[in-house]
């Protein structure tokens, strides 16, 4: 399920077969048409090249499950919505497509809102369809299953945008304001209820309408804004990069600037591996390091793209240069946000870099600082910060295959060690979610981006009270038949508010959590559990769980290593 092997936005769809007479008759005794408008609201999105959706089916949501077989888009059942969220989220940062979330009303909605929260949190797309009461039943409060005030509301509240539909051509016409969204403006998550009459009735809409749109040009910036930041740039004598996840529809144009300029590029987490980290430039995703900072605070014009430089990774710092910025992002209203612009560039990375690099001329430059010595640096920061859990995720991170997609969760072995210890060369190879910073994220996610990118080893490093949130979804994994790696480093509870319950002068209360046999809770589930029994046998047990075929999950006791 490569995303090269997608059906490509703005073509029409393959041929969709006929429905079984029977089926069909069945369908029709039952009072639902066949074609209706969840029908057409999946061929449409399949369409636009998406083959695979996660949820749950439920008593309300069977016209869309109806209907996925026929289309042959691939239907994985989380175990947990907020599971099916985390895990299209995964498939999305591989596929660069939306990931779509098929909930039941009530619960089923509002159990995958956390997942919606991190995408909005994170910039990324996501289409989540529900169904909704029947039109005239919306606030009856008569004790109908699933009866929910009002589920739209309560979705937009989280989400970029929700909308209840009353007709089918109002459905076919959100899902193409939903993909416009996803590729014209800052990709969020949206929501899209359509009431359980409106479902399963027959699709009356305009047969075009059912058909994708074509992609948009993506937009440039304004040339003499151009000219002016590339006059600022060129004159800079220290000029240095921030990139966010903004910055990478622009990648291969972002490294050609860097270049050019000389300029060190430090990422934010969702930029992680937009330039490849084992790039001479690159300082990695250590915005949480003053080392990182400094090297963004002294120079002398700051390109900043696509990031909203956000408090969540700056751990207290902050960026404040006393040069120049030039801020490239897709929206107007971001050009001041935590750092105000001295040049704005608004459109779209993917036309506007291109611009900045024609606009610089050809040419290179060396950078203006020894930065083997800034990166080392940073690694001698960090590991005085965490040196227990620097040391663990070096020697992981060591252990891995070369190609392998890493997630986490918001544990300190992520945020402590592997955001630093995982070297990414591509964007999406390091998932993870820095702003929301939910628990439970890492294993969906893994089984997501496993699914989007089969060829590739994928491992989550997670920590044990954040593998808790999740732990059901060890049988999606199973189910889907899939090959992935858990690493549960085990610090016996909530190590980070334990913590800042000690900062307090508060005595540990409900951190220090009782622990399952972990190697024997996988194997119960239908995978292979590793036990680490002694620090010196990390590797040779990550590598042995890694290449074993199936669902494995290594055991590692954090205070072996202390």
């Amino acid at each position: 399920m490569n995303a090269s092997k997608h059906s490509r936005p703005g073509h029409p769809a393959n041929p969709v077969p006929e429905v079984p007479a029977t089926e069909r008759a069945a369908a029709l005794a039952a009072g639902v048409d066949p074609d209706n408008v969840g029908f057409a609201v999946l061929q449409l999105i399949q369409a636009y090249g998406v083959d695979t959706v996660f949820g749950i089916p439920g008593t309300h949501n069977l016209e869309f499950y109806r209907h996925l077989n026929r289309l042959g888009i691939h239907a994985v059942t989380s175990r947990h919505e907020q599971g099916a969220g985390y895990a299209a989220d995964g498939w999305s940062q591989r596929t660069r497509l939306p990931g779509v979330v098929i909930t039941t009303s009530g619960p089923g909605l509002l159990n995958a809102l956390s997942a919606a929260g991190t995408a909005y949190c994170e910039s990324r797309p996501m289409l989540i369809l529900a169904p909704g009461v029947a039109r005239g039943a919306e606030f009856a409060d008569i004790g109908a299953l699933h009866e929910t005030k009002d589920q739209r509301a309560a979705a937009a509240a989280i989400v970029e945008w929700a909308r209840r539909v009353d007709t089918a051509q109002e459905a076919v016409d959100a899902v193409h304001d939903a993909f416009e969204l996803f590729r014209t403006g800052r990709p969020r998550p949206v929501y899209i209820e359509i009431p359980l009459d409106v479902l399963e009735a027959a699709a009356e809409v305009d047969p075009a309408s059912l058909l994708p749109r074509p992609a948009p040009a993506p937009q440039p910036a304004e040339e003499s804004a151009v000219a002016a930041a590339a006059k600022v740039l060129l004159a800079a004598k220290r000029p240095a990069i921030l990139a966010g996840g903004g910055a990478i529809p622009g990648a291969a144009a972002l490294r050609e600037l860097a270049e050019r300029l000389g300029a060190p590029v430090v990422t934010s987490l969702n930029g992680k591996g937009v330039l490849p980290e084992s790039h001479p430039l690159s300082l990695g995703s250590e915005l949480r390091l003053e080392t990182a900072r400094e090297v963004l605070n002294n120079s002398d014009a700051l390109l900043v793209v696509g990031s909203k430089i956000g408090e969540s990774e700056l751990w207290g710092g902050q960026v404040a240069t006393q040069g120049d910025v030039i801020r490239v992002d897709i929206l107007a209203s971001q050009r001041d946000k935590n750092l105000a612009a001295t040049h704005a560039l608004i459109g779209d990375s993917a036309v506007v870099l291109p611009q900045l690099v024609s606009a610089l001329g050809s040419g290179s430059a060396a950078p203006a600082l020894d930065l083997d010595a800034v990166r080392a640096a940073s690694r001698a920061e960090g590991a005085a910060f965490a040196p227990l859990e620097s040391k663990v995720a070096e020697r992981i991170a060591r252990a891995l295959p070369s190609d392998a997609i890493v997630t986490g969760d918001s544990s300190q072995i992520t945020y402590y060690g592997m955001t630093s210890a995982v070297r990414a060369e591509q964007p999406g190879s390091f998932m993870y979610m820095a702003a929301y910073a939910t628990l439970g994220y890492g294993l969906p996610a893994a089984i997501g981006a496993k699914l989007a990118s089969p060829e590739r080893p994928v491992v989550g490093v997670i920590g044990d009270g954040a593998l808790m949130f999740s732990v059901q979804e060890f049988q999606t994994a199973i189910e889907q038949g899939i090959d992935i790696t858990i690493v549960c480093v085990d610090n016996g509870g909530y190590g980070e508010i334990q913590q800042n319950e000690a900062d307090r002068g508060i005595a540990p209360v409900g951190v220090v959590l009782s622990q399952p046999d972990w190697a024997k809770l996988v194997d119960a589930f239908g995978g292979t559990g590793f036990s680490v029994r002694a620090a010196n046998d990390l590797e040779s047990v990550l590598e042995q769980a890694i290449s074993h075929t199936g669902v494995s999950l290594v055991h590692v006791p954090l205070r072996l290593f202390a």
